[in-house]
């Protein structure tokens, strides 16, 4: 599988899992995330996934700071129910590195390691999501404003032809191309921008 290039220059998330640990899945239960991992989990790469990964980044360093997060030990949040928009995608990539999960997560061994009910959607808020630790009850609110880094001019009408399928195949690549630069752009050069991704 080749991916664009700029995939492996998106910043990596580096979070110490106990289960993976506990099971030998993981030397000391240390596991980096690409974003590439999201990319296979989603089966694309678009501004929402790029955007879900910056909500993971941004919201494990609001609750750690230089700490390496626990996965499986934080609370995710949403406040758009599941099925609203495109709410699904960006609770699974939060679930991938997170470990929340809903209520048909891993219940846990001998009562430890559960992450059963800690992906909640559909929740009064007034941010787009909400990271909580488990054994501070620190919390995090987050936003994304993907308005931040705008599409090139040409993509609304390059869209409107490939949502007709009418487009020809140098239009499809060139489609692809920025639709690509788009997520370069907010991965690159926008990561750590507070007017992309807003915490508090």
């Amino acid at each position: 599988m080749t991916f664009p290039s700029f995939f492996q220059e998106a910043p990596v998330i580096t979070l110490r899992d106990p289960l993976a640990e506990a099971l030998g899945a993981a030397a000391d239960g240390l596991i980096h995330y690409h974003y590439a991992d999201a990319v296979k989990l989603a089966g694309h790469s678009c501004p929402t996934v790029a955007g879900a990964w910056l909500l993971a980044l941004h919201g494990l360093r609001a609750l750690y700071g230089a700490e390496t997060p626990e996965r499986g030990a934080i609370r995710v949040e949403l406040r758009a129910p599941m099925d609203a928009g495109t709410s699904g995608v960006v609770g699974a990539v939060l679930s991938l590195v997170t470990g929340a999960a809903g209520e048909g997560g891993f219940k846990g061994l001998g009562g430890r390691f559960s992450r059963r009910n800690l992906l909640v959607y559909g929740v009064e808020l007034p941010a787009e999501a909400r990271f909580s630790r488990l054994d501070t009850s620190a919390s995090a609110l987050l936003d994304y404003r993907p308005e931040r880094v705008a599409p090139a001019p040409e993509m609304p009408a390059l869209m409107a032809r490939m949502v007709g399928g009418v487009a020809e195949p140098a239009e499809r690549a060139v489609f692809a191309q920025l639709w690509q630069d788009r997520v370069r752009r907010i991965l690159l050069e926008h990561a750590h921008d507070p007017e992309l991704i807003a915490v508090r």
